[in-house]
């Protein structure tokens, strides 16, 4: 018998966090050692962001290094885990009627690979990437991410990473660098629904007014939550494995619902 797996969103941050450790990198190491080994891992990530849906279907994933100005040594980073073709095909199989791609050229995105070396440095496990449809709302990712819940049961890891505060424009380069108001109190509005289990609020984030339109100007980097909720279902207990505001403007808050 499997054991039924949690789900986790992840707060990705910077990219840089590949190679740094630091107390959020530290607390992914330290939980991908508490988790359950899962089966495989399916990760939907806040940089394949598409018109309609896709997963990756092929047997060995590339590691995308989707950016530039950064290091060598980010560029030199691989994360060579195998995919799953048949976890892409039951993936499909379980969101039907909804077309889902099943696609050979994407990848592994850095929000995806950038995490995964932290809580499973080995690279061993089976990992798929279900992408974002651009044109759903978020309603409709909470619906879809719902259908995804059973794959829990057969030992699969959903892994949503984003960051529930994302605004590069309005980065603070002071030193140190303090959080915007505005990100601490729509950071704590969406810690605070989840304590509550009150999935609709964070379903209706944009109610949150001038706070959520800075921490969330484009939703890409949000809805990932919203694929974690939707699997783990509002009975689920969630804890908070690490927290904070870096650069003033990105939230690096991690959830585990079990």
């Amino acid at each position: 018998m499997k054991t039924r797996m949690p789900a986790l969103f992840v707060g990705h941050g910077s990219q840089m966090n590949a190679l740094e450790v630091n107390a959020h990198t530290s607390a992914w190491r330290q939980l991908g050692k508490s988790l359950p080994s899962p089966q495989a891992i399916l990760v939907v990530s806040a940089h394949w962001y598409t018109n309609g849906t896709g997963v990756t279907a092929m047997e060995q994933p590339r590691t995308i290094h989707d950016f530039q100005g950064f290091p060598p040594e980010l560029f030199a980073q691989q994360y060579p885990a195998p995919g799953s073709p048949e976890l892409a095909q039951r993936i499909r199989q379980v969101l039907r009627p909804l077309p889902v791609t099943a696609d050979q050229q994407w990848g592994l995105d850095h929000g995806a690979w950038s995490v995964l070396m932290h809580l499973y440095p080995q690279a061993q496990i089976p990992v798929v990437q279900l992408s974002i449809d651009a044109r759903a709302t978020p309603s409709a990712h909470y619906e879809l991410a719902q259908r995804l819940g059973p794959l829990r049961d057969e030992g699969i890891l959903i892994v949503g990473t984003g960051n529930v505060v994302h605004n590069l424009r309005r980065i603070n380069w002071q030193t140190p660098p303090t959080a915007w108001p505005w990100a601490t109190q729509f950071n704590d509005h969406i810690r605070n629904a989840l304590l509550r289990n009150d999935h609709q609020a964070v379903i209706d984030y944009e109610t949150a007014g001038e706070a959520a339109r800075e921490s969330v100007p484009t939703p890409e980097h949000f809805l990932p939550l919203l694929y974690v909720l939707g699997a783990a279902g509002a009975d689920s207990q969630v804890s908070f494995p690490t927290d904070g505001i870096e650069l003033g403007s990105i939230s690096m808050l991690t959830v585990l619902c079990s």
